[in-house]
């Protein structure tokens, strides 16, 4: 069941791509702890310059750069007031779902 889900609502070959990044980014640039938990970079600057390269271009390559930019942020977080408590689907969505269009 879990798998048939994943089949159409994950992409393993973004996971690929960005985890590739991710390898390189280490050789070319050190570890992300040296960089990102010694609060030399910012990731979330990095992140929303990549959104608004993506926005600009087109090019989904800058969508592999905000995920493993928010990934890093998540791992050290420069967010001074940073924490993990998961909300509901209120707390995320813009619009209407289908499911909410299904059954009004």
């Amino acid at each position: 069941m879990i798998e048939d889900i994943l089949k159409t609502e994950y992409s393993l070959k973004f996971d690929d791509l960005r985890k590739n990044r991710m390898i390189t980014s280490y050789y070319k640039y050190g570890p992300i702890k040296n960089n990102y938990g010694e609060k030399l970079i910012n990731a979330i600057e990095n992140l929303e310059i990549r959104l608004k390269k993506y926005k600009d271009t087109g090019n989904t390559e800058y969508l592999l750069d905000v995920a493993n930019f928010a990934m890093i942020e998540f791992m050290y977080p420069q967010h001074k007031d940073s924490f993990f408590k998961a909300t509901d689907s209120e707390d995320k969505l813009e619009g209407m779902t289908i499911k909410e269009l299904e059954n009004l």
